[in-house]
């Protein structure tokens, strides 16, 4: 059936897809042609045998699970859009917009995948071993899903390409550089989001200079001047900047010698260190790499971790605000810097020569301000929406008007 791209009917029962694909989990957020409110969201944690599926309509109700495996990504997105079908049965998927963490040296912008895409994308692999393999088997079970929809790549990296040489380079022999060993930086749908928000609701700061803090179990942060990418605490990796829940965050190359030469590791063993068994976890004796759990835990463990955490994010929020001359905005975002009332407080309570002062009151209980009267750097808490900067790039490759999708 050929779509009037033009008519507004046309789009009545148009729906599409945001896909996050994750090592082990499957994220998802089904749109309609306007709006921002994902008419179904949900989430696939632990691919394989003990594979578990939540999902929920745009009330927040739980939608009962179709049946089907979650043993693959192919599997679990089969399960998925079963689902999504009984609970939205007019349903017209338009499009399929997919997170990719990595886009290499060219990839600035969203792209419609082909076969020749697909390709480029797999030779990425090697730069992002641990997230870029699955985002790839996302799309291609989307492909065999649905024959003939658009599926669209969104980069994680695209928003830092812009980056002064400076920022964009390592002191090494310059041909890796001209091989593609850059700092690349990541998050920036999480970045992307919060530049437009906050273009809207705070033009005046936008226009200026801004640190954004995403913070969760991915943690980086991002230098934004006049609203553009200027230096991201991640470089090469997903595992350099700050520390994460499993992540190890910036490391000194000579600690990987150590083990390579000392300890007899070998790389694969490396990586699973450095991935998987580092960060909060690691620093906290192996307690937990979730910061609910290490606030609550309240012991010598946790404070180790917390401790630690809070005192990169300072130090890099000093070299951001190096960066670009001063600081006007500091903005927290992800799932600690938007509910952790205390890692927000301890980050602000020693930055007073930077102008930061929050307001404890509004602090806790997490108003979109939360500096004080007389502050003169602005402190913010702004929910990141990565889901829906994927939507809007399906709805841009779908051909879908202005008028509607506005």
């Amino acid at each position: 059936m050929t779509r009037d791209i033009a008519s507004p009917e046309a789009w009545h029962n148009a729906g599409f897809l945001a896909l996050n694909a994750g090592s082990s989990s499957l994220k998802f957020a089904l749109f309609p042609a306007e709006g921002d409110k994902a008419l179904v969201t949900g989430q696939v944690d632990r691919i394989g045998s003990e594979g578990t599926l939540k999902i929920k309509d745009a009330e927040g109700q739980p939608i009962p699970p179709a049946e089907g495996t979650l043993t693959s990504h192919e599997t679990a997105l089969a399960t998925v859009i079963a689902t999504i079908k009984r609970a939205v049965p007019d349903l017209d998927l338009a499009a399929v917009g997919h997170r990719v963490v990595h886009g290499g040296i060219h990839y600035t912008a969203p792209v419609t995948v082909d076969d020749a895409v697909l390709e480029k994308l797999a030779t990425l692999s090697s730069f992002a071993p641990l997230h870029q393999p699955h985002n790839i088997a996302g799309i291609r079970a989307a492909m065999e899903a649905f024959p003939g929809v658009p599926q669209v790549a969104c980069f994680d990296t695209a928003f830092h390409r812009g980056q002064p040489f400076v920022n964009d380079t390592f002191a090494l022999p310059h041909r890796y550089y001209e091989t593609g060993v850059r700092r690349y930086g990541f998050h920036g749908l999480s970045y992307e989001y919060i530049t437009g928000e906050m273009s809207r609701i705070a033009p005046h700061l936008m226009a200026g200079r801004v640190v954004v803090a995403h913070l969760g179990n991915g943690a980086s942060m991002c230098a934004i001047y006049r609203g553009r990418s200027v230096a991201s605490s991640m470089g090469f990796s997903a595992l350099d900047g700050l520390p994460m829940g499993t992540r190890c965050g910036q490391l000194d190359p000579g600690v990987m010698l150590y083990m390579l030469d000392q300890e007899k590791l070998n790389t694969a063993q490396i990586r699973q260190i450095l991935y998987n068994e580092s960060g909060l976890l690691g620093l906290s004796g192996g307690l937990s790499n979730d910061m609910r759990a290490l606030e609550e835990a309240d012991n010598a463990e946790s404070h180790r971790a917390i401790d630690y955490f809070v005192f990169r994010i300072q130090r890099e929020l000093g070299a951001m605000a190096a960066v670009m001359g001063g600081i006007d905005a500091l903005v927290f975002c992800g799932g600690i810097g938007e509910n952790s009332r205390v890692v927000r407080r301890r980050i602000c309570e020693r930055l007073g020569w930077m102008g930061i002062e929050i307001d404890h009151g509004r602090n806790a209980e997490g108003a979109t301000v939360i500096s004080s009267e007389f502050a003169r750097t602005t402190v913010m808490i702004v929910p990141t929406r990565e889901d829906l900067v994927i939507a809007r790039a399906a709805r841009a490759a779908a051909g879908i008007p202005e008028r509607i999708a506005a």
